[in-house]
């Protein structure tokens, strides 16, 4: 958690190099002169906000990537970042102690030129491995010298776990583990368990052979009806996926169930990582 004598001991560095007090460059201790707003989110949050946030308790950071890619005829690109905002919301709030980090869209989805993958339709932004990688060390980087004491990896898509575990096992053996640790959760990406978990409720899917499904659909229903086009659909009549009705409310109910119980699972995961 992040102290006083640490933001006292940067502004002294600061001044150190001739670095006053400025309007850009306000004391890191000075008194926040409104009510704080409450989010889970980083990038929804003034710098005070996180301050005293980490003041009072909030040690861990989730770190989650998304994508832009090709899916399926109805829904938007970011497809896996419209899921994370509602899945990552759930995890931090049941964790208690986390705040999120602005969620990761640029992943791998294929070679730029020649295109491969998903990158053979219009839209889908690739980058390179190292880039991408690069980029999620300097953002762990970054939180831990905020004075995060956790950082947990999440992925929503395939193409980013090996990228996301090699950055984890890389900066474990370059962090002291009594200033911070990093996590890659396995379990927050496992699509064949949800669809067990839809299973279980009574849903049964007959593929379509679309780059979509219900657990997919359902939880982006949650976060914005837009993103998976609802009302189009409904004007035309189509709106189900792989033999399901996604009309409303079932289709928002559904994705309810899939973004607990994933939340669920992941935290639990979550807290056995940190040895809770």
């Amino acid at each position: 958690m992040i102290t006083r004598t640490l933001l006292a001991s940067v502004l002294l560095a600061a001044i150190a190099f001739g670095q006053k007090p400025t309007p850009m460059r306000p004391d890191p201790n000075m008194p926040r002169p409104i009510d704080a707003r409450e989010s889970v989110f980083l990038e929804e949050l003034t710098w005070l906000e996180i301050r005293d946030a980490m003041r009072a308790g909030k040690k861990t950071a989730i770190v989650a990537t998304g994508g832009i890619e090709q899916n399926g005829p109805y829904l938007a690109l970011g497809k896996h970042n419209y899921i994370l905002r509602g899945t990552t919301a759930s995890i931090a709030q049941k964790l208690g102690d986390a705040l999120v980090a602005p969620i990761v869209p640029f992943v791998p989805e294929g070679d730029i030129d020649p295109p491969t993958g998903h990158m053979l339709y219009p839209g889908t932004i690739s980058v390179r491995e190292e880039t991408f990688q690069a980029l999620l060390t300097d953002i762990a980087e970054s939180l831990r010298a905020h004075g995060f004491q956790h950082v947990i990896f999440l992925s929503d898509s395939g193409g980013n776990v090996a990228g996301m575990k090699a950055v984890a096992d890389r900066l474990t053996n370059k962090w002291p583990s009594e200033k911070a640790t990093i996590h890659y959760i396995a379990e927050y990406y496992d699509y064949v368990d949800v669809k067990r978990f839809l299973e279980s409720e009574g849903i049964k899917q007959t593929d379509e052979g679309f780059h979509d499904d219900v657990g997919i659909s359902s939880q982006m229903l949650v976060v914005d009806p837009n993103s998976v086009r609802m009302e189009e659909r409904m004007a035309k009549g189509k709106m189900s996926i792989n033999g399901v009705s996604l009309a409303p409310p079932a289709g928002q109910d559904i994705g309810k169930k899939v973004i607990e119980y994933r939340a669920e699972r992941t935290v639990s995961a979550i807290r056995k990582a940190l040895g809770e």
